[in-house]
């Protein structure tokens, strides 16, 4: 059984070791997170700050997204076993965790493969809008429509 152990958005630290822990499994043989964190620079610019917004629906979205993956790798015989993902939004400093996803399987490439979709999935499809303050004073919107 495939399964969304965690799908969340939070205005507080994230835990990676929650996301790790949310798809253990005696199935697995491979796990892969990945972790995003705020950098001090965008485009060449120094960044001082930023902010992370989110649509009401952002979970339900986020779910639908793993729900796919989950989905698509199920009929590839190979499926993914688990998967996890939380957001940070609120107002988040350099060097911050913003985001924490995983993806478990019972072999590594499906564990990597999945976790990679899922965070680029993730960006591209979940309404989640991040504000980037420059050391200028200028700010600009990032993934907002």
């Amino acid at each position: 059984m495939e399964e969304i152990t965690l799908a969340a958005v939070r205005d507080s630290p994230l835990s990676v070791d929650e996301v790790f822990t949310a798809v253990n499994d005696p199935r697995v043989g491979g796990t892969a997170v990945f972790v995003g964190t705020v950098r001090d620079h965008d485009h060449g610019r120094s960044v001082s700050q930023l902010g992370y917004s989110a649509h009401p629906t952002v979970e339900s979205q986020l779910r639908g997204v793993m729900e796919k993956i989950l989905s698509d790798t199920s009929r590839t015989g190979r499926p993914v076993v688990k998967m996890a993902a939380v957001h940070r939004v609120g107002d988040l400093e350099i060097g911050d965790i913003a985001v924490v996803v995983a993806a478990a399987a019972e072999h590594r490439q499906e564990a990597f493969e999945a976790c990679r979709r899922l965070i680029d999935d993730l960006k591209a499809e979940v309404p989640i809008w991040k504000r980037q303050i420059f050391d200028d004073g200028e700010n600009e919107w990032v993934g907002a429509p």
